[in-house]
């Protein structure tokens, strides 16, 4: 395979941006169909280039030899190693989907080259993203997928609340790129250099300290320094606490900028933490401060999904909980499992969105509600035999229950996985896939309410897959991604917890799973579990809290008007003492 030809995954994408609005008024709206074959060819040579890195090492090109010779910062070029390979496969794929799905969602639409064109760009951004030599440039396409974020949710911008939503995550990106640029500007006066191999090797060989007071009152590894930059950064892209709030406001975008963004944008902020793995494996405080982030983010969004009344917002807070657990995976050093959650997070996300824009589209079309299928109806028919029920709900039980065990067991007898270390990657595999499918179990005994051996059939089934998928692929994902040896050992050993923080957490997971199976039999047989008497106004105080968002849009608010307050008496200050 010719070195050049991955170029084409990007200018295939970034020349269908400029030719379709030149094109609009002669072909309409068949302009889409520019987009469409521009993005399933990438997605086809995307493919081929994953194949072809399989048995070859990263592809190294560039754009302008004599810029690169003259001035290596600037060095426009690709770097394609098997991790943007996979994203490359997942942009290009998701996007091709997209535009497909947006030739008819947008019919008519006064702005249907516009959209295009935008979509077309912002694909090409994403890729360029993934595939950026060094920092600088990365950088640079980091800023382009900004601004073209703002121009596709301020779409309809005759909608007020829509242009308002775009103007705040405009906004919050920028909070988080100034300590990003930050952490750029503090690793080049460093280390010299910002192209990715050159720049982990410098790291590597180097132990310098910071002092952030006179007097050395504190200092901290710069390494340390420099990924704590990086990472609000990535933060600000990924929604996570307290800069998620951006998020669930960008639902009054159309529906297929919904699907690219929750599919591939969002997830920027994880490749980013993979793409510097190797700098992050040095700071064991920087893995546990992103593990810390990522878990309450993880908790908050969740809860907050759970008091939604509208789909599209219901799928926003999902999103955030979901990154929020990719971002607690590069923490715990699995950073191949988090390309591997964003990846799957990523081809159901799009399809949830694009089914909901469907159905949202079908209820403006027909004003009547739909009848019910007679399978949906008869889930408020007889309830089923007691006797199948408790059947039902003790295999679930059992199942969640001896699962551990099954885990410790085949850890430390067939894998031979020592299992005093909880750094090691299997563990950590087995226990998330152990968390996913008792989520999963649990969710099946809740949705049927016929009892039949299928039930069972299917939770056994779940448990299989989920396990399997967690440990296998998650390994496989590992040795593809990181095949250098220990490579990936080493990071799993850099983000170790300390072992009573790791035994508590697993405790804590086990006994809500345990406590959750315990309160869904009583609720099946019309018990009630006593509960203290300031439980329930702690429920409904929690349950405010959720829906006002944690008061989070309010508190900054308040503080954007304060720092308007403050700049305008700066300005008068300053009037006063011009001549």
């Amino acid at each position: 395979m010719n070195t050049q030809i991955p170029i084409l995954v990007l200018i295939l994408p970034f020349f269908a941006a400029f030719f379709i609005p030149l094109l609009s008024g002669r072909l309409g709206e068949k302009v889409s169909k520019i987009g469409i074959t521009a993005q399933s060819i990438s997605f086809l040579i995307s493919i081929l280039t994953l194949y072809h890195l399989t048995r070859h090492p990263p592809i190294r090109t560039s754009l302008f030899p004599d810029l690169a010779t003259a001035n290596p910062l600037f060095g426009f070029g690709l770097y394609i190693d098997r991790l943007s390979a996979v994203m490359m496969v997942l942009v290009t794929g998701v996007s091709t989907i997209i535009h497909v799905f947006s030739k008819t969602y947008l019919h008519q639409d006064p702005g249907y080259a516009r959209f295009f064109s935008l979509l077309s760009l912002i694909t090409f951004a994403l890729l360029g993203l993934v595939t950026s030599p060094n920092l600088i440039i990365f950088f640079i396409f980091w800023q382009l997928i900004s601004w073209l974020l703002y121009l596709l949710l301020a779409f309809n911008y005759t909608h007020h609340e829509t242009c308002r939503a775009a103007f705040k995550t405009f906004i919050i990106f920028r909070l988080g790129d100034l300590f990003f640029l930050a952490g750029i500007f503090l690793a080049y006066h460093y280390y010299g250099t910002l192209d990715f191999p050159l720049l982990f090797e410098k790291a590597s060989a180097s132990n310098i300290t910071l002092s952030l007071f006179p007097g050395d009152l504190i200092e901290i590894n710069v390494v340390t320094a420099i990924s704590l930059l990086i990472f609000v950064g990535a933060m600000s892209k990924s929604a996570q606490f307290p800069l998620h709030v951006w998020l669930p406001d960008t639902m009054f975008g159309p529906t297929p900028v919904s699907a690219l963004m929750h599919a591939g944008i969002v997830n920027s902020g994880g490749f980013l933490l993979n793409r510097l793995a190797p700098l992050y494996g040095l700071s064991p405080v920087s893995l546990n401060i992103v593990f810390i982030f990522g878990a309450f983010t993880t908790v908050l969004g969740a809860s907050m999904m759970l008091v939604q009344n509208d789909v599209k917002k219901m799928l926003g807070y999902s999103t955030i909980a979901q990154m929020g657990y990719m971002i607690m995976e590069c923490g715990l050093g699995a950073f191949a499992l988090a390309i591997f959650h964003f990846i799957a997070h990523g081809l159901f996300k799009a399809s949830f969105f694009l089914s909901a824009g469907s159905v949202i589209h079908t209820t403006r079309v027909e004003p009547k509600s739909p009848k019910l299928p007679k399978t949906v109806q008869g889930l408020s028919g007889p309830k089923p035999a007691m006797v199948f029920s408790r059947l039902i709900w003790f295999t679930g039980f059992i199942v969640t229950l001896i699962l551990p065990l099954i885990i410790l067991f085949s850890a430390h007898d067939v894998f031979h996985i020592p299992l005093n270390d909880e750094a090691h990657g299997a563990v950590i595999f087995l226990f998330f896939g152990w968390v996913t499918s008792s989520q999963a179990i649990i969710s099946i005994y809740r949705m049927n309410a016929t009892a039949s051996w299928k039930v069972i059939g299917i939770m056994l089934s779940a448990l299989a897959l989920i396990i399997f998928t967690y440990l296998f692929a998650g390994e496989l994902f590992t040795v593809f991604l990181y095949p250098g040896p220990g490579e990936s050992a080493l990071y799993f050993e850099a983000a170790a917890l300390p072992a009573a923080l790791f035994d508590s957490l697993v405790i804590l997971t086990s006994i809500t799973i345990i406590s959750v199976w315990v309160f869904l039999y009583a609720k099946a047989r019309g018990r009630e579990i006593l509960m203290p008497s300031w439980i329930n106004p702690l429920k409904e105080r929690f349950y405010v809290l959720f829906v006002n968002r944690l008061y989070l849009d309010l508190f900054y608010q308040k503080l954007s008007r304060n720092v308007i307050q403050v700049a305008h008496k700066l300005d008068k200050r300053y009037l006063s003492w011009l001549p």
